[in-house]
């Protein structure tokens, strides 16, 4: 199944680095009752995503608080390790994004946004995405048509919209 505006997103667990190593995150918990951008992109510390989409919802995350989103949450087919380094790299950590890891795809092909290009070396990697949620509900979905190109799903895009 492929998500739509008016999906609700599936129930999932996905991993971030905490004080004592990986911890398993539900993203149900985080979505109930809360506004949520949530940004997908096929890998980290790959081109597209390390230059362009990342960095636009950092430049972005102050124009989403004042419009009432409570978290930013950036998921990638890594496993939370890389997650966390290529959070603090990019500065999304200090931005206050949330970097969350779906090292096994469930959640990215759960929702219909994984693809594989394996002439490149990316297996069950996720197409670039970004979308607002309301209470686990998805209100606005922008799906690239390229997984190198970042316009529809950059964050000043989604923030125009709200």
């Amino acid at each position: 199944m492929t998500i739509s505006v008016g999906s609700k997103l599936p129930e999932a667990t996905l991993f971030q680095i905490g004080a004592n190593g990986p911890e398993r995150v539900a993203l149900g918990d985080k979505l109930k009752g809360r506004k949520v951008v949530i940004f997908g992109l096929p890998g980290a510390y790959t081109g597209t995503c390390t230059t362009a989409h990342v960095p636009s919802f950092i430049r972005t995350a102050r124009g989403f608080a004042e419009k009432g989103v409570d978290e930013i949450i950036c998921i990638s087919v890594n496993d939370p390790f890389v997650m966390k380094a290529w959070g603090d790299d990019t500065g999304a950590a200090a931005a206050g994004i949330t970097m969350l890891g779906d090292a096994d795809s469930s959640f990215t092909t759960a929702i219909g946004m994984d693809f594989s290009a394996p002439a490149i070396g990316l297996t069950a990697r996720s197409k670039r995405y970004a979308l607002l949620s309301e209470d686990g509900v998805v209100k606005v979905l922008n799906l690239e048509e390229s997984p190198g190109t970042c316009e529809v799903s950059a964050g000043e895009t989604l923030l125009a919209q709200l």
